[in-house]
């Protein structure tokens, strides 16, 4: 890696880190629907994202941005393009339930190059470079070797599309039988996050944002894990919604969770 580049990254680092203080320090919250009941936003979640992208924008200039909070989307074939989910798990934020996280995946030229997960509740910081060790607070993580029976099951709900709770339901009875127990945690990022440090041997979710898996994506990949959809083609970077189970293929496969839904 060259040194710019590594400066970079350290740089972009420390701004993941002092960004959210913002969340750790969060009072009197505003919280306001975005398209349901069940899809909230948060003035913490926008002064996240405005101090991320403001702070990148100097580190890497000309950088394009995709953002939960934002209507304008970048574009993801661009020289370097920024994926952001600035509160990852805003339902969990708005309970004081901790289980959130910072998500920040930096794409050059549509390929994954840097992702970062940052936990700032349990002061966990995931990250991964593309072919280089997913880290867990600077060590090394690889996914379970563990077979289903001996491992616990994440997944979650699509709680924004109730056209996809039946599927979801049907996928989870599938897999309760044949895995040791089942966690429904309310962050995406991070619930990959855990597959990818091998806490977790799966997780599932019938349809997920880019936002929601783009930088865990690399950190899982980088872990020795993969992630397919439904129909078990492997996840790439799309402004299309698309579901995603998450593990190693074994696993994977023993699930039985895989077919040719959509």
């Amino acid at each position: 890696m060259s040194e710019s580049l590594f400066f970079t990254i350290s740089s972009l680092r420390h701004t993941i880190l002092s960004t959210s203080k913002i969340i750790l320090s969060a009072a009197d919250l505003q919280i306001t629907e975005k398209t349901s009941a069940k899809d909230l936003v948060t003035q913490y979640d926008r002064q996240v994202q405005e101090r991320l992208i403001a702070a990148i924008s100097e580190l890497v200039p000309g950088a394009e941005f995709v953002s939960e909070e934002s209507a304008e989307k970048g574009n993801i074939k661009a020289d370097d393009t920024f994926i952001i989910d600035p509160i990852d798990g805003t339902t969990n934020f708005i309970h004081q339930m901790g289980n959130c996280a910072i998500s920040v995946a930096w794409y050059k030229h549509g390929e994954p190059f840097y992702g970062a997960v940052y936990d700032p509740n349990a002061d966990e910081f995931f990250e991964a470079k593309a072919g280089e060790d997913a880290l867990l607070n600077g060590k090394p993580i690889h996914v379970s070797d563990a077979p289903l029976g001996n491992s616990i099951v994440l997944f979650g709900t699509a709680p924004y599309n109730p056209e996809l709770t039946d599927l979801t339901f049907e996928l989870l009875r599938k897999v309760f039988g044949k895995c040791q127990d089942i966690r429904r945690m309310g962050s995406a990022a991070l619930d990959i996050c855990h597959v990818a440090c091998g806490r977790a041997g799966l997780y599932f979710e019938a349809t997920l944002s880019p936002w929601d898996y783009a930088a865990a994506a690399l950190i899982l990949k980088e872990s020795g894990g993969s992630l397919v959809n439904l129909s078990g083609q492997e996840v790439r970077l799309s402004l299309e919604k698309t579901s995603v189970v998450a593990g190693n293929m074994n696993i994977i496969a023993e699930s039985g969770i895989i077919s040719k839904q959509k």
